[in-house]
């Protein structure tokens, strides 16, 4: 499985590429091995996020594997196009029954929330890894949403019964706060790429992304549930290819225009979810298909991205950051966006453990790099050691927070409801 660096390093020298058998026989290895492990980590109580990571760091460079991949534009890439189907397919599957009474607090944990999270990761970050404010903070915008494909996995995977409303609240946080932290993100990148750009001019911006986000994934997704009810194709497998281009027109169409793709896709998949249209069924097996293979494949890949070898250096301010922002800053950041809700401190105290980090971290973090911030590397190889303990510590113990706080869904309620 060996690849010389000179293969990935360079690739836009076609010459240099390796075979396309090879390449091929790689991604077939990798994805066969990605899925036997997902069966394994149900049996030992691991999320197979965590094991796809490890496959990926194992066939990278410092790893047995060799593969040597640097490449943060493709890396961005791939995740950005992955969470566009991870996205609609979780609005796919959310019914709005389940998200309608828990919109309002869904709404101010994806904003409020997130903001929150940013202030103190970042206040945390400037005293543990000596940074400058701005840098602090992009770092706290960074690692500041819960990831979907995390969650929704996650939850899925260890199958954790929730009692109503908690399951939807998560999964509706997870699938709409993304689009919050990528704009801090950008907005922080900005002001260290161009400090003479004054703050005042970023938050326009806000206003602009997430309301063109919301109208146009709201109009694009009623009108590709009306294509889907009276198009008539001539083949069954012919919706799989409509529904993928569907996703890829509800997330770009939005983002050319200036707005949130990320937050349409959602919203148009969420719309698309509750209209009645031929084959329903046979759409949702594929596009549930189709996530697995969005999360695994980018995980692989970003794992492929980390060098282990320099994760050492960063491992005690990291482990220290992520416990900060683990038991200090989520659950702060829950208990100030929940108050006035009728949220026990028992449920409050569950959602705070369910936020977990995941790609999107690690994916917002090639933005500093991409962008040649003096302190990227730091950036990337911090938040990929807080997704690392996100996933080890509270993926793996969701069951037993859920026992803990007192919020299992009794015996008679649907796991679906929540």
């Amino acid at each position: 499985m060996g690849l010389s660096r000179r293969c990935l390093n360079r690739p836009r020298e076609v010459s240099e590429l390796p075979r396309p058998e090879i390449l091929l026989l790689i991604a077939g290895i990798l994805l066969l091995l990605s899925v036997l492990a997902s069966r394994l980590g149900g049996r030992l109580g691991v999320p197979g996020l965590l094991l796809f990571l490890g496959i990926g760091m194992l066939a990278g460079s410092d790893g047995p594997g060799g593969i040597w991949f640097d490449n943060y534009a493709l890396a961005q890439l791939v995740g950005t196009v992955a969470l566009v189907f991870i996205l609609f397919s979780g609005g796919l599957f959310t019914r709005w029954s389940t998200v309608r009474p828990i919109l309002g607090p869904g709404l101010s944990l994806a904003t409020l929330g997130v903001l929150l999270t940013m202030l103190l990761t970042g206040a945390f970050a400037r005293w543990v890894l000596n940074l400058g404010w701005l840098e602090a903070l992009l770092l706290g915008a960074i690692v500041s949403s819960t990831d979907a494909s995390a969650v929704f996995s996650v939850l899925r995977e260890r199958a954790v019964r929730l009692r109503r409303p908690l399951r939807p609240l998560l999964e509706f946080e997870s699938g709409t706060n993304d689009p919050m932290a990528i704009f801090l993100t950008m907005g922080l990148v900005l002001l260290l790429t161009r400090p003479e750009v004054p703050l005042w001019q970023i938050l326009p911006l806000f206003v602009q992304q997430m309301g063109l986000g919301l109208l146009l994934g709201l109009l694009l997704g009623l009108g590709s549930a009306w294509l889907l009810r009276r198009v008539r194709l001539g083949y069954a497998g012919l919706y799989a290819v409509f529904s993928v281009a569907i996703a890829l027109l509800v997330f770009s169409i939005p983002a050319v225009l200036g707005g949130s793709g990320f937050l349409a896709a959602y919203v148009a998949g969420l719309v698309v979810g509750q209209s009645d249209f031929p084959h329903k069924s046979t759409l949702f097996s594929f596009h549930e298909g189709l996530g697995w293979l969005m999360e695994i494949g980018m995980f692989l890949i970003l794992g492929l991205l980390v060098f282990p070898s320099q994760l050492p250096g960063v491992a005690p301010a990291a482990t220290l950051l992520a416990l900060l922002l683990m038991l200090v800053a989520r659950p702060m950041a829950v208990w100030l966006s929940l108050i006035g809700t009728r949220f026990n401190r028992g449920e409050k105290a569950f959602i705070a453990w369910v936020g977990l980090r995941g790609a999107i971290p690690i994916v917002l973090a090639t933005f500093p790099l991409l962008a040649g911030l003096e302190s990227a590397q730091l950036l990337f190889n911090v938040t990929f050691f807080v997704v690392l303990l996100s996933v080890l510590v509270q993926g793996t113990t969701l069951p037993l927070a859920a026992r803990l706080f007192g919020v299992e869904a009794k015996a008679e309620e649907h796991p679906a409801d929540g």
